[in-house]
């Protein structure tokens, strides 16, 4: 198993779980986080080596990378596995699987490449890599089957796992806070590179903020420790007059707590979906990376919550437009306007229920499928 960053971590630790269930007997090993080595993956290399983002700032990891890719694909077909799962991280995954088709092994990518969004040429590339897609969401497994590409729609663990009524004062109760008053998440993301280029503009956002809304408060849950030092760069420019509480992990707990969350685009946005929160959503890259992106795209909304409802029902703010002032602005009309962010419960709550599938079994069932395949042709051969 090979494994992008936080959310993959995550979605690895939930489906060896589901595996576990079915299969006891399975071992596993790859590229993992604390989630998927807690739950028996043994580490070949730590997943954050693959967290970069962006055209310009894989650069500098690219030797890096590319080297870890080599020895992976040297290491399995040397020593074959019965089955390999790619999960996200597709720039590195998919020249992996590919190779370790080649030499045999049964592929599954668990996450889609957004190929429906950007680059939509990569979906033969997919297809020749792969033995089947395992999709998030419904209209992705759609999409590769007009292509003739083997895709399920398992639904996303996240759904599952999240209720669909997250309590505002619990969760302030578990964190520490105050259950009074009104209390912003900022989320400038989980990447070092994400942090980098918003969490400075997102402490701005809260000091505009402040100074219009006095008594407000902010939360700031870390996706990990070592972006500590990152955010600690941030915090020496911004921010060091505000009632402010970080925290390393606890994301849910803190959009939950939250009236309105700021936000960096990504799973987190799907996941404040999921609690019920209003957010906004902010998206940046270096200006080259986006200038080289920007052509690609092919969807009207770089959000999730506006993708799934097919419609803007939450404000993105991208490159440029996301300034300080256009951050507190549209987080300063919910805190105004309560009725604005209750009107999207109903719909926030229809894609939940769609979403919520039992994702990491009906993904753990897909696989053993493919697993007791190979072992049924082992057997004639």
């Amino acid at each position: 198993m090979v494994a992008g960053e936080v959310s993959g971590d995550y979605l690895g630790a939930s489906l060896i779980a589901a595996l576990r269930s079915l299969r006891p007997d399975l071992q596993y090993e790859g590229v993992a986080g604390p989630q998927m080595a807690a739950a028996g993956c043994v580490k070949v290399a730590d997943s954050e080596r693959l967290a970069v983002m962006g055209i310009v700032e894989t650069l500098g990891r690219l030797p890096e990378l590319l080297r870890l890719r080599r020895n992976l694909g040297k290491r399995w077909c040397a020593n074959p596995p019965d089955l390999f799962v790619g999960i996200d991280a597709p720039d590195f995954n998919l020249a992996l699987e590919k190779r370790l088709r080649a030499c045999g092994v049964p592929v599954v990518h668990y996450v889609s490449p957004s190929v429906w969004a950007w680059r939509e040429q990569r979906v033969q590339k997919i297809g020749r890599a792969v033995d089947q897609i395992l999709t998030l969401f419904p209209f992705e497994a759609d999409f590769y089957t007009r292509y003739g590409v083997p895709a399920r729609f398992v639904g996303h663990p996240l759904a599952d796992s999240i209720p669909f009524v997250s309590e505002c004062a619990a969760a302030r109760r578990a964190l520490g806070i105050p259950e009074a008053g009104e209390l912003v998440a900022l989320l400038p993301g989980s990447r070092q590179s994400e942090l980098h280029f918003l969490a400075t503009d997102f402490l701005r956002a809260a000091e505009w903020l402040a100074v219009r809304r006095p008594g407000l408060r902010f939360v700031l849950p870390l996706a990990a420790s070592h972006l500590r030092p990152e955010l600690e760069k941030a915090l020496a420019r911004a921010g060091q007059g505000l009632t402010l509480a970080v925290f390393d992990g606890r994301a849910q707990e803190a959009m939950a707590a939250a009236d309105v969350v700021l936000l960096a685009s990504g799973t987190a946005a799907l996941e404040a979906l999921l609690v019920g929160r209003p957010m906004v959503v902010a998206y940046r890259l270096a200006p080259i990376s986006y200038a080289l992106v920007k052509p690609l795209v092919r969807v009207p909304y770089c959000s999730l919550p506006n993708h799934l409802a097919g419609r803007p029902v939450v404000p993105e703010l991208i490159q440029g437009a996301a300034t300080p002032e256009a951050l507190g602005q549209a987080v300063l009309e919910y805190l105004e306007d309560p009725q604005k962010g209750r009107a999207l419960t109903e719909e926030f709550q229809r894609i939940h229920r769609e979403l919520r599938q039992d994702a990491s079994r009906k993904a753990a069932e897909a696989i053993l499928e493919l697993l007791e395949a190979r072992t049924r042709l082992r057997g004639r051969t």
